[in-house]
């Protein structure tokens, strides 16, 4: 089923080298190391397919989102069985995964249709008006243009060759260039199968949509540099992010980078909460701690409690569930050797182990757990960061007072939960507007891990958790990102959008 090859403008491509992917299980694959030419040739065309499918109904852009997830479910074993040998997620979590995938597929197919994310808006003349008369004008939100959009590591699909970014600038009527993760190029080469089928299917224009394998860092930093290029999509380290929204912005045209960068999930466990659930809040913390070897970017790592008894029950319930963890396979070799040398590096700061896993030396880990005075969190930047992998640390603060100073130390964050009960609801009337002000999303008496898709969902926030506070990566509203107002002034109806007159 795999080619190894880049798929441009409707075309297969070898590339001039290869690479060999380094699948966790199972024999590895060659796949063409992209090319700058590569780029060149995807955006060309990708901006030659905006002049139709730019102006293309919302008919016809829901049809082609929906055939998209129709091919996807059909290669749905293939993309499974390559899947769990490139990153050793679980059959089931891949599963889920792809209805995901298609299930926002099929959603923003069905909301482009009532034209809502459209925001039209119209204002009548008012020619008799004085002293000035007011001329007849419209408003609609219009496509942008051509969007890369790269491969994250820890969603395969849902967050890559045909995930949310994708699908929302399909949806909104701006064809994509993809940059492929080398973490999982067969998948991806499945996914681009199926969207070549879809292609075919409806008739789209052939530049619509273009993969380009990875193994060249030089192929991102040629993509997003593209002056045909008009958005970007990325997901991914704060480090490799920072660097590719620098270079959008140092563009002569400098564009909007839509980068969601990370985030540590602060969960703030309030007094009585913990001293009514000690035992179930422990165990569910390590539940989602551990989720995926905690390969989520919405993982909750850190947990701010008071220093008492009540939280030392909650300490002991959570360790002795993380103790029965066993190792689990991560994304790459690289990420984690980064794991452990995070764990390595919290742990220089003095901070106290609860539970210390032995380094396995290979793809897998284990869970650890710290605990840190309040003060010392404040006193240390080095534990404000987020460690990819499956790593807690408890924060334990001397006041409820204090508990508000930590949320007012915290970075951008995609998600703040607070755990409560009706006593703590004096306390959290202080320390939510803090929290507002630190994150895309709240949670109540939850876990963040498992992010909905739907017309409310919010996923990103203040930086260095997205690199755009306005804007979410997941949910409906995403379509927003790569669509721009545009004002028709006295501009005869003729000659208007047909979504504003039609």
């Amino acid at each position: 089923m795999l080619t190894g090859q880049h798929f441009i403008a409707g075309k297969w491509v070898k590339g001039d080298a290869t690479f060999s992917s380094e699948p966790s299980s199972g024999s590895s694959h060659e796949f063409a190391v992209g090319r700058v030419a590569d780029v060149n040739a995807a955006v060309e065309a990708a901006e030659a397919a905006f002049e139709t499918f730019g102006y293309s109904s919302r008919e016809e852009r829901a049809a082609f989102l929906n055939a998209i997830a129709d091919e996807i479910d059909v290669l749905g074993d293939q993309i499974t069985e390559i899947g769990v040998q490139e990153t050793g997620l679980p059959a089931a979590r891949l599963q889920g995964e792809r209805g995901r995938t298609t299930g926002q597929l099929r959603l923003f197919a069905e909301r482009i249709l009532s034209g809502e994310y459209l925001d039209r808006r119209y204002d009548e003349a008012l020619p008799d008006r004085a002293p000035l008369p007011r001329p007849d004008m419209y408003m609609i939100q219009r496509p942008i243009g051509p969007v890369a959009v790269f491969g994250a590591s820890n969603f395969p699909l849902a967050f890559s060759t045909a995930g949310g970014d994708t699908a929302a600038a399909l949806a909104a009527g701006c064809p994509v260039v993809v940059k492929g993760h080398s973490a999982h190029p067969g998948t991806g080469e499945l996914v681009a199968q199926a969207i070549d089928k879809a292609i075919q299917r409806c008739k789209m224009p052939a530049g619509v949509f273009s993969l380009i394998q990875g193994g060249n860092r030089q192929v991102g930093q040629a993509l997003v540099q593209h002056p045909l290029i008009k958005a970007v999509g990325f997901t991914g380290s704060l480090a490799g992010g920072r660097a590719l929204f620098d270079l959008c912005a140092a563009r002569p045209e400098p564009i909007p980078f839509f980068g969601e960068l990370g985030s540590v999930n602060p969960m703030f466990v309030m007094p009585e909460a913990v001293k009514n659930r000690a035992e179930a809040l422990g165990k569910g913390w390590a539940g989602s701690l551990t989720m995926g070897a905690g390969q989520f970017c919405t993982n909750p790592g850190i947990a701010v409690m008071l220093d008492n008894a009540d939280s030392k029950a909650m300490i002991a319930a959570a360790s002795a569930a993380l103790s029965e963890v066993a190792a689990q396979t991560m994304l790459t070799d690289g990420i984690a050797d980064a794991y452990r040398s995070g764990v390595a590096a919290m742990e220089k700061t003095g901070i106290q182990a609860v539970v210390r896993s032995a380094d396995t030396g290979d793809r897998t880990a284990r869970p650890n757990l710290f605990t840190v005075t309040g003060q010392a969190w404040l006193d240390n930047p080095t534990l404000h960061q987020e460690v990819f992998g499956p790593l807690g640390l408890i924060v334990l603060a001397d006041s409820v007072e204090q508990m508000v100073e930590l949320a007012r130390h915290l970075e951008g964050q995609l998600t703040c939960t607070i755990h409560l009960d009706e006593g703590d609801h004096a306390a959290c009337q202080k320390l939510l507007p803090v929290l507002e002000r630190k994150a895309g999303r709240l949670l109540a008496n939850g876990f963040p891990t498992g992010v909905e898709v739907n017309d409310t969902m919010v996923h990103g926030g203040p930086y260095p958790a997205s690199t755009n506070f306005g804007a979410t990566s997941v949910g409906t509203l995403s379509i927003r990102r790569f669509l721009r107002p545009v004002c028709y002034q006295n501009i005869p109806k003729a000659l208007l959008p047909k979504d504003l007159v039609g």
